[in-house]
């Protein structure tokens, strides 16, 4: 096989990327290996070899969330709930992200809640929602918009309410150097944002 140039990544990799084909696992484990040569390293040394292969393995599972439908995750709900109608709350659904910046880590933990209309969602369904977008290259208060409108878009509920907290390592391993600072975003949509009291009972169980 003809190794890849790179030239011919490069190309790949210019404005106007929707009219060319897309990159293969070749051209990202040669980019890996233009990384480690670039940082000063010698890809081709025991210990690097293989590295290149493993980023490109590892990135294909830290950026899984391109390729889910939030509403293949939340198309199956239930009724039989003899009448439920309060909050349903996931409590410290932890995550790990990528700063679309940095590409460095963002560790941290979502609090989602809806009020159902008339059909509930399996929870798991909501952890999956959460990792859908945090598997994704992210600024924080994009992902928890895009948590809480898939929610209100696909659930029709009364109103839903998510809060993330995260240290984004961008902040604590370069830059400004400071580590536990904490990112707190949230979104409120229906009940939740006209009901003062409701949102104050979320915020509380939330602690």
């Amino acid at each position: 096989m003809q190794s890849t140039t790179f030239e011919q990544v490069r190309q790949l990799t210019e404005p106007g990327d929707e009219c060319k084909p897309p990159v293969s696992r070749a051209d990202a484990e040669f980019c890996v290996r233009q990384l480690i040569r670039w940082i000063g390293d010698d890809p081709d040394r025991e210990g690097l070899i293989e590295t290149p292969s493993r980023v490109v393995r590892a990135f294909e599972e830290w950026f899984s969330g391109y390729s889910g439908d939030p509403t293949a995750i939340l198309a199956k709900t239930f009724e039989e709930v003899d009448g439920y109608d309060d909050m349903v709350l996931l409590r410290g659904i932890r995550f790990e992200s990528y700063c679309e910046h940095h590409m460095a880590p963002i560790i941290g933990s979502a609090h989602v809640a809806y009020l159902p209309s008339t059909r509930v969602v399996g929870l798991s369904k909501l952890v999956r929602v959460v990792d859908l977008y945090a598997k994704r290259l992210q600024v924080q208060e994009k992902m928890t918009s895009q948590i809480a409108n898939a929610l209100e878009t696909i659930l029709s509920p009364r109103g839903v309410a998510v809060v993330i907290s995260a240290e984004h390592q961008c902040m604590s391993t370069r830059g400004v150097y400071k580590h536990g600072v904490d990112t707190i975003t949230n979104k409120f949509t229906g009940a939740f944002e006209a009901d003062a009291g409701l949102r104050a009972r979320f915020m509380s169980s939330i602690g």
